[in-house]
């Protein structure tokens, strides 16, 4: 269903038709003829052009996550438990979450149908002093044009419940200072444990539609690149519905691709990096 409803909008958006540019006018000058000045009118019907793929690929989006949340709201209470316990146990056994130092993960949230990444965070923030944590920082939404910032915790009392009752790091600590914030850091962050609404192999993310953490990953990689440090990897967590074919997810140019996905069948890398750093 997914797949049949995605396809007819991507074909009719490959059938919009284009404008029919007229012949270029020319003029004279001296013994030669001369192309006359490009026509402003053709820029304009570009830029129409432009504005109805947009428009597609966004009505093509809305129309997958409507899909998506059907098909996870069908999955039954065990099934869910059952794959949100074969993604953590992959993630928490493999050597390249062992080897993380420095990690920006979400919490995830049972109303949005999110994988679960309660173990995933206890790990980081143990309650023995003695053992050794991450340094674990996670999303805050800041206002609704796509502000959203990553800031340091140690404690799941650290946490707060926003106006949709969604947990957050408060902006402050118990001391009354300012949270650190992952973009103010002097140090990097080795790996990205990420949300969304559907996947596929090739590494195409889509995500709820507020484009809070493709901006905020476009910002983290610009600051690496700037700082000359390894990026990230970006792996995102995935029930086995949320798995697309090839294809089947429209992007554009804002959309920020994985390098890898952890689904209850195990790894799936997708980039040269994620090949490298995930064996």
């Amino acid at each position: 269903m997914i797949k049949n409803t995605v396809a007819t909008l991507m074909v009719r958006l490959h059938h919009l038709p284009l404008p029919r540019a007229a012949p270029a006018p020319t003029y004279r000058c001296g013994r030669h003829l001369a192309l006359a000045p490009p026509l402003p009118r053709l820029r304009a019907s570009a830029a129409v052009m432009s504005t109805a793929a947009e428009q597609t690929i966004a009505d093509q989006k809305r129309t997958l996550r409507a899909e998506v949340r059907r098909a996870l709201k069908a999955l039954s209470a065990d099934q869910r438990a059952s794959e949100d316990l074969a993604i953590q146990t992959t993630i928490l056994d493999s050597s390249w979450f062992k080897a993380s130092k420095r990690l920006c993960a979400y919490i995830s949230c049972q109303q949005l149908r999110e994988v679960d990444t309660s173990k995933i965070l206890a790990e980081c923030l143990p309650s023995n002093p003695e053992e050794l944590a991450k340094d674990l920082y996670v999303p805050r939404v800041e206002d609704k044009n796509r502000n959203m910032r990553m800031l340091k915790i140690t404690t799941m009392d650290d946490l707060v419940k926003n106006s949709m009752n969604i947990l957050e790091p408060s902006p402050v600590d118990a001391t009354g200072n300012n949270r650190e914030d992952v973009l103010s850091s002097l140090s990097p962050v080795d790996l990205f444990l990420l949300p969304g609404q559907a996947f596929d192999r090739t590494g195409r993310r889509l995500g709820r539609g507020g484009g809070y953490y493709d901006t905020f990953l476009l910002k983290y990689q610009e600051l690496a690149k700037e700082k000359g440090w390894n990026q990230p990897l970006l792996v995102a967590l995935s029930y086995s519905v949320q798995i697309m074919d090839e294809g089947i997810i429209p992007v554009n140019s804002t959309d920020v691709p994985i390098d890898a996905l952890v689904s209850s069948s195990g790894v799936i890398p997708i980039s040269a990096a994620a090949l490298q750093r995930m064996q």
